[in-house]
Parts: C-alpha cells; structure tokens; sequence
C-alpha cells in the first residue's frame, strides 16, 4: 500500500511541474473527460487529493448519491480564478495520503488517467511506471463502470498488453501497451495506431468516459 502511495505521490509531482509554465490560456483546453477543461481536471485532482473517508460520505449525500454532482461541487470548491492558484492548492495537498473508502488501486487509476486526461491534448508526454499502470489496468477490467471501472467495455475481449504481463478475458483480441488499454477501457479516446487485432475497434467505441 505504501508503495502505492508513493507511485501517486511520484505521478502527482510530475504533473504540478508540467503544467508550472503553462501559459494561463492553455487551462482552457478540453480535456479528454467531456465538459471539462484541463483546469476543471486539475481543481478535480486537488479535490480527490483531500478527500477523507468521512467527507466523502458527507459529500455524497450532499450530492443525494451522484457522482457527477459529487464531482461538480468538488471542482466548484478547488477551481480559483487563478490558474496557478489552483495548481498551488493541488500542490499543497499532493503529499497526502487520505482517500474515499475505495480499493487503493483507484488512486493508481486516477493519477495515470487523469494524468493523460490533461497531457494529451496539451501534446505532453510522460513514461509511467509500466508495473503500476497494469495494476489499474488489471483493476479497471474487474469493476463495473457504475464504480468507475471499466468491466463492461472489456467484457467478452481478450486484452493483451504489449510490455507488460497482462492476458486477460476471452474472445477477440485487442493489443496495445497497458496504457492504452487502460485508457480505452477507462473510456478514454485514443490514437487509431495505438491497438491493434481483430477487437480493437470494438473496444474504442465501447462507450464514453466516466468521470472520476
């Protein structure tokens, strides 16, 4: 757990000196979650960041149990005028180590998903660790899409990760790096180059993202 902890840690720090020069107009780029600018990515991460058990049922509630509106106030209360403001407060929280009552593999999930989110359509690039990408991966095709994951795009595939050791489900096969397959079940668009075999297509159009 620990060790997960620290790859969040390590992934979160990358990001906030990424986006350290970003010129200001840049934080309105969409991002690859639908209605949401890298900005609005950015307040959601500094949200999640410090989020408690205790306040994220409270939260919950609140939100009368969607998880949409849960996330939409959490942006509301993160996203300042300023966006280096908003990155200072993801800054001054990357460190923690508090979580809503989810497995820790979600932590995983958010940091390499949100970390694509906001890099791609901002033309960044970033290796992550390959191991701990297909710990998500592995996590994402065993949840259903109602708690974020990414079983029900999966099902009846056979996933095939390219560099890592990843050989899961049965049926047409889809090859790709445990990255993008974690973003294509994780509903995310990616390049047309970046799976191959007979599944692929269906997998990228197995339904829209989650937010999350």
């Amino acid at each position: 757990m620990n060790e997960i902890w620290a790859v969040v840690h390590a992934e979160r720090a990358a990001l906030i000196r990424d986006l350290e020069t970003l010129p200001t107009e840049r934080w309105a780029t969409p991002s690859l979650c639908p209605g949401w600018d890298v900005h609005d990515v950015v307040a959601h991460l500094a949200d999640d960041a410090k989020t408690t058990r205790l306040g994220f049922l409270l939260r919950l509630a609140a939100a009368r149990f969607d998880f949409d509106r849960y996330n939409t106030a959490g942006i509301a209360r993160e996203r300042t005028d300023e966006p280096q403001l908003t990155l200072a407060a993801f800054r001054a929280t990357s460190h923690r180590t508090t979580s809503a009552p989810v497995p820790k593999a979600t932590r995983l999930v958010e940091a390499f998903v949100h970390g694509e989110d906001i890099r791609r359509p901002l033309g960044l690039n970033r290796d992550y660790p390959v191991a701990h990408v297909a710990t998500a991966l592995r996590y994402q095709i065993s949840t259903g899409a109602a708690l974020g994951g990414g079983k029900e795009r999966a099902h009846g595939l056979r996933l095939m990760a390219t560099d890592a050791s990843i050989d899961a489900g049965e049926g047409p096969e889809v090859r790709g790096t445990a990255l993008a397959l974690l973003l294509a079940v994780s509903g995310r668009p990616i390049g047309s180059d970046e799976l191959t075999g007979p599944a692929a297509p269906a997998l990228t159009r197995n339904g829209g993202p989650h937010h999350g």
